[in-house]
């Protein structure tokens, strides 16, 4: 859940930022260090990291895409090219080479949105008329629920798809 009290609760970048900091907690929590997951940490890791795109989809980019005339934000397509495969990720089971290849695009996806042109600080811009009732609605967000982890052929093909359309390479090991 977005924190209510977080340091930066007067800005869209303090509450997204504080999520960030909170989702990696959460998915060293789940984790240790020989890389086995406990199942309950990493599905509300899961859900907590679903539950923040949905944020940034549903609410962020449709406002500043609004506030811009209809016009969408230069980095929008990107940003929704990664959490596909963020989401993506999100479905097989958590293995080593998974892991790594969704911490490896929440680190360089976290930078595009928290970064001094990112989509936080733009929308902390372009959405200051509307920041109040849009704090309210990220506070608002609904928690998730998830479905079960599947390795299924189907499910493993769409993992690669999303992630390559993203322009990330898997590894060689990810699962076949």
């Amino acid at each position: 859940m977005v924190p209510a009290d977080s340091e930066g609760n007067g800005s869209i970048t303090g509450i997204l930022v504080d999520d960030h900091r909170r989702l990696e907690q959460l998915l060293e929590s789940a984790v240790d260090s020989e890389g086995h997951v406990e199942p309950d940490s990493y599905n509300h890791f899961r859900a907590g990291l679903l539950r923040h795109i949905g944020i940034e989809e549903k609410i962020l980019l449709p406002a500043a895409q609004r506030q811009r005339g209809g016009e969408p934000l230069p980095i929008a397509s990107k940003l929704r090219l990664d959490h596909g495969a963020i989401a993506a990720l999100l479905m097989p089971t958590p293995t080593s080479s998974v892991l790594a290849m969704l911490r490896s695009i929440l680190e360089k996806h976290n930078l595009l949105e928290e970064g001094p042109e990112g989509l936080y600080p733009t929308c902390d811009t372009v959405l200051q008329e509307e920041m109040d009732r849009l704090l309210v609605q990220l506070r608002a967000a609904p928690n998730l629920a998830v479905i079960p982890c599947s390795d299924a052929p189907a499910v493993l093909g769409a993992v690669r798809r999303a992630v390559g359309r993203a322009g990330f390479e898997l590894s060689d090991d990810f699962p076949r």
